[in-house]
């Protein structure tokens, strides 16, 4: 059916599209013998795995970006999701960047985006997340935090704090974004000074707060997960100093990759949109980064992987590497919802 409703969905501006897409989900959602059809049509044997301190049906989850402020959580859980991880939330509503600023790359499969973190804020998202019982439909739900546009680089910790204390009591894990390419000087924050100062304070605030406690490597009660996402344009030192980082701070894990700035091989006339780069062109650069996070970490963490994961031989191929989890987000675009199913069969 996808086949189908694909060159209708591209004749549309990309970020109407996506819009189209996600309200369609939402208005399946309220109706309960409609989301029920969908999540009977997309069902797939589970596949359960355990990371991070959490046990998912299974490892395919959706990645920040495509559901920004919550409002469809339902209906995409009954797409067979593991795991959906809402955002980038910023502690207040913000715009983002001035639109067009979504474009899709049809020749190489891709999508470049330059959005800017636009969200409704955390008091709207909080208010979405508090009245869904996700837990009923299995689905686990992270949320990805993030810098307001206007806070200043040399200050960033409080907008983090923040947002762990609204989230901490409505998501299974939080997500620390600091390589987003899109919101100015970001992803300085994964500096090795930077990135230990930011660290050090959420570590101390996890602590603080309370939250179901779950037991942790060598059987210490820890608190709330705490994983974060990487750029895939770090250098090898720049990567081994924030992965040294993450783990002296004892984060609970790494997702490994945001988009990346490169253009290499692209033909599609858009490629010199500026922005973040998703879809086939970031998979090798993607998988090189995960070979070397899950050497580094030595299983000591758990490794999410995603960026170019476009079919269910991209995903197996992550998880023999040694991540224990996926994430799709620009795979859906091209391969459509039934993507989910069928990395899942394959496995």
């Amino acid at each position: 059916m996808y086949r189908l409703i694909r060159p209708l969905l591209f004749r549309l501006d990309p970020e109407t599209a996506h819009i189209l897409t996600l309200y369609a989900l939402r208005f399946t959602s309220v109706i309960p013998p409609l989301n029920w059809a969908i999540a009977k049509a997309f069902a797939a044997p589970p596949k359960p795995v355990t990371a991070f301190g959490l046990t998912f049906r299974n490892p395919v989850g959706l990645a920040a970006g495509y559901d920004k402020d919550a409002v469809a959580v339902r209906g995409l859980a009954a797409l067979g999701f593991g795991h959906i991880e809402v955002g980038t939330v910023t502690p207040r509503p913000q715009e983002g960047n001035p639109k067009p600023r979504v474009f899709r790359l049809v020749e190489d499969q891709a999508v470049i985006n330059r959005m800017g973190f636009p969200g409704k804020g955390a008091e709207n998202i909080s208010d979405q997340l508090s009245v869904i019982s996700h837990r009923r439909s299995g689905c686990i739900i992270g949320v990805n935090l993030g810098k307001s546009k206007d806070t200043p680089l040399e200050n960033p910790a409080e907008d983090y704090l923040s947002l762990m204390r609204t989230f901490t009591p409505l998501a299974d894990y939080l997500a620390i974004n600091v390589s987003s390419p899109n919101t100015v000087g970001l992803r300085r924050l994964q500096g090795r000074n930077m990135l230990e100062s930011l660290l050090k304070v959420i570590a101390e605030e996890r602590e603080r707060l309370p939250s179901p406690s779950r037991r942790g490597v060598g059987g210490e009660v820890r608190g709330m997960p705490i994983l974060v996402k990487l750029a895939p344009d770090l250098s090898d030192a720049e990567l081994d100093d924030a992965i040294g980082v993450i783990l002296d701070k004892r984060m609970d894990g790494v997702i490994a990759t945001n988009t990346t700035l490169g253009r290499e091989g692209l033909r599609s006339k858009r490629r010199e949109e500026s922005g973040g780069l998703s879809g086939s062109p970031l998979r090798a650069r993607s998988e090189a980064v995960l070979r070397k996070v899950v050497k580094r970490v030595e299983g000591r963490i758990s490794v999410v992987s995603v960026g170019g994961i476009m079919s269910p031989e991209d995903a197996k191929r992550r998880l023999d590497m040694g991540a224990a989890l996926v994430q799709i987000l620009t795979g859906l675009v091209y391969a459509g919802p039934g993507l989910v199913k069928q990395i899942i069969e394959r496995l």
